[in-house]
């Protein structure tokens, strides 16, 4: 770990793109102002390691999910006897004027 010392109104440069500022330093605290670019992400420490445990949380699948979502899916012998029939549409339900009716 790279340890700097700064005061107030200085600032640190990483790389061409990101400026940290120290802000204010009043006791054991220190204020940073950051400037980056949209696409860099900063965040602190403990909101960083929630995100990043929501994301393993979400990108976990169990066999008992693909199981249940499995279920709302059509089979293929379903779906292979549906294409065989004829699906009726508005005009085959409805007579037009001058059939016999009888």
């Amino acid at each position: 770990m790279l340890t700097l010392t700064r005061s107030v109104g200085e600032t640190i440069r990483i790389g061409d793109d990101i400026e940290v500022h120290v802000v204010e330093v009043r006791g054991g605290t220190v204020r940073l102002g950051f400037k980056a670019p949209r696409e860099v992400t900063i965040h602190r420490e403990e909101v960083y390691r929630q995100i990043a445990e929501a994301n393993l949380l979400a990108a976990q699948v169990t066999a008992d999910t693909l199981g249940a979502l499995a279920a709302f899916a059509p089979s293929a012998a379903a779906a292979g006897a549906a294409g065989d029939a004829p699906v009726p549409t508005p005009a085959d339900a409805v007579p037009e004027a001058g059939d016999a009716q009888g």
